[in-house]
């Protein structure tokens, strides 16, 4: 007994120590592009294995406020299926109205899916469970918590995926849950959390679709399949856009290409807005060298208002040498920032789930929506510019002023820097 118990001591300290030190991938360009060059789409197309469905429309909608009565209205037409995959469904007010309108859509004959992360929506479990499945909803939990899957606990779908009829898709940062939508009044009074949601039609709703189906084939074994899930699309608007997905499956995801190829295409600016922002060293180094040939890089990311702490003190112990290089950091103070875009060059935005951190990049599945149209990137810097009023600066002398406790602290919490 005593040896197995040294045996798996052993075992789990090995563990550790490669999750700990395993090197990370050195991402950079073998020649430096422009996302304006003749050939950009086609790069990116054939770097990232996606590809390009031309002829969408895109609307965005800002907050709860205006992106669940959206989506709400969405689910009360489907006419022949609902598919969902979220990582957080928390039950309360808002949840109260998706599973009512779930409810009545599968008392109705629509075909209703859903996938839920095991660990994020976790209090789904019971009552509102059994609402759902007693009106005929179908409900899969991703990566239930088993014995046999302890290697893949880290491992959580943190994709914010809604399709209806195949033909209607919402994307972003924001899944089910009152936060998002009502203030909070502990300690003291705030907004709901600030988000980004776009409401998506057109030919790559069909990628979106697929996205979504892959963990249900994961979760349950069944394939779907049928107009009800993937009709014919026809061209909704003048949107060129791609998904971009992935899994932890491939070392080298695709959505951290994506994300280095465009930060690194770009020729004037870079806008980034995310809750946790934990760059690789390799993301760190692309960052600082764009700063410095002249491209604008600003970030906005939480202030005190956060539902992470030690995240934001992980990140804020990295940005010195950001701040030399000219980069700018703002911290968004009106309630926490949950949004996660990117624009580039007022011509690209990329809209959905993943954070500039190593979880997103490495351990979660994402999803995200890069699109090249100056109109959403218009629509999206406008809310950008708005964010920065409700934020403050942070300059690098401000930075080297941060409390003592702060500087202590850092050098401790660099393990999130690999966890985040």
């Amino acid at each position: 007994m005593f040896w197995l118990a040294t045996a798996g001591a052993i075992f789990l300290v090995w563990l550790i120590l490669v999750f700990l030190f395993t090197p990370s991938i050195n991402y950079h360009l073998a020649q430096r592009t422009s996302v304006h060059a003749q050939d950009f789409l086609y790069t990116l197309q054939s770097t990232c294995q996606a590809p390009l469905h031309h002829g969408n429309r895109v609307a965005i909608f800002t907050n709860g406020p205006a992106f669940y009565p959206a989506m709400l209205e969405a689910l009360a037409s489907a006419e022949h299926s609902i598919h969902i995959e979220c990582y957080i469904f928390q039950p309360g007010r808002i949840a109260d109205q998706f599973i009512e309108a779930l409810s009545e859509r599968a008392r109705a004959g629509v075909t209703v899916t859903l996938v839920v992360d095991a660990i994020g929506s976790f209090n789904l479990w019971g009552r509102p469970l059994r609402r759902l499945r007693h009106a005929g909803c179908r409900v899969e939990a991703y990566q239930r918590i088993r014995w046999y899957s302890l290697a893949r606990l880290n491992n959580r779908t943190h994709r914010e995926l809604f399709v209806v009829d195949g033909r209607v898709a919402f994307i972003g940062g924001a899944g089910v849950a009152d936060w998002w939508a009502f203030p909070s009044w502990r300690p003291t009074k705030r907004r709901p959390w600030r988000d980004t949601m776009a409401r998506v039609e057109g030919p790559v709703v069909a990628a979106l679709q697929g996205v979504a189906a892959e963990n249900w084939l994961e979760c349950c074994g069944e394939i779907l399949t049928g107009p009800s899930y993937f009709p014919s699309l026809t061209p909704a608007g003048e949107t060129t856009a791609f998904v971009v997905k992935s899994s932890p499956s491939d070392r080298a995801t695709a959505s951290r290409v994506a994300f280095q190829l465009l930060m690194e295409a770009a020729d004037r600016s870079i806008l980034i807005t995310t809750p946790y922002f934990l760059p690789d060293r390799a993301l760190r180094r692309a960052l600082m060298e764009i700063a410095r040939r002249g491209v604008k890089v600003t970030v906005i990311v939480p202030g005190r208002i956060t539902d992470q702490r030690w995240v934001r003190l992980a990140s804020r112990r990295m940005w010195g040498p950001l701040l030399e290089a000219g980069i700018r950091i703002f911290e968004y103070r009106a309630t926490m920032t949950h949004a996660k875009v990117l624009l580039v060059d007022d011509v690209w935005a990329v809209l959905g789930t993943t954070n500039i951190d190593n979880r997103s990049f490495e351990h979660n599945d994402e999803v995200n929506l890069a699109m090249r149209d100056p109109e959403v990137a218009a629509r999206l810097l406008k809310d950008f510019e708005q964010d920065l009023n409700d934020s403050r600066e942070v300059t690098l002398d401000a930075w080297r002023r941060r409390p003592i406790w702060e500087k202590i602290v850092g050098p401790f919490v660099w393990i999130l820097e690999r966890q985040q």
